[in-house]
């Protein structure tokens, strides 16, 4: 069964009259202020600024001067025709004897030769230069430099070989090493190594050839 509210402690019973006499409170205050304080006085309030001086100066009007003319081109001079005569002037006579000894002239100084040209070393024949006894012959002349084997290089180092039309090699250059002595040492094997020439329309020329060395430890 619900237990039912006291009606002295229940607010929701006085809900009413308690907003109707606020309502009469309110409306009654409104009327005694407007009758009483029918109007505002508003006061003016002025704020001073300090006024900044400013000082206006005349600008004078400037004129601009117009740039002197360039000065006059110099007269060129002409030459004025002369009352004076000119004075013949004599030849003399010169007599060519036929009878005496002339020497012979002096030889034309000798050139120097300017030196060759370097030669021109194909690159691509019919037949390519082959080295006597192969690769082989070449890594026998070989030996391993001591740095390298302490240190375990080893690879390939390419050489180039300029290669004349009897055989020999001309010069060599270094296109891929790996160091420690291995590069100067293949070069002087390919240096001292001969060579069958490379051939082009059946006669020698001549050939420059890439060498692979091989450097490996045992």
């Amino acid at each position: 069964m619900a237990l039912k509210k006291n009606p002295k402690v229940d607010l929701k019973l006085k809900y009413e009259r308690v907003f109707e006499t606020s309502m009469i409170l309110a409306l009654a205050f409104l009327i005694i202020a407007f009758k009483f304080f029918p109007t505002f006085e508003k006061e003016d309030s002025v704020f001073q600024a300090p006024q900044e001086l400013v000082n206006v100066e005349d600008i004078v009007n400037t004129k601009q001067e117009a740039a002197p003319p360039p000065p006059p081109k110099p007269p060129i001079p002409i030459e004025a025709p002369s009352d004076e005569v000119l004075e013949d002037i004599e030849i003399a006579e010169t007599e060519l004897d036929v009878d005496a000894d002339v020497g012979a002239p002096p030889p034309p100084p000798v050139e120097e030769e300017e030196e060759d040209a370097e030669p021109v070393f194909f690159v691509a024949v019919e037949e390519l230069p082959e080295p006597i006894g192969g690769i082989e012959g070449i890594q026998k002349k070989i030996t391993y430099p001591e740095i390298a084997r302490r240190a375990g290089v080893q690879g390939m180092v390419t050489v180039m070989a300029f290669v004349d039309e009897n055989g020999n090699v001309a010069k060599v250059e270094l296109m891929k090493g790996i160091g420690a002595g291995c590069d100067e040492e293949a070069m002087k094997a390919v240096q001292k190594t001969k060579f069958n020439p490379g051939m082009q329309r059946g006669k020698p020329v001549k050939v420059r050839v890439a060498l692979p060395i091989r450097f490996k430890l045992q």
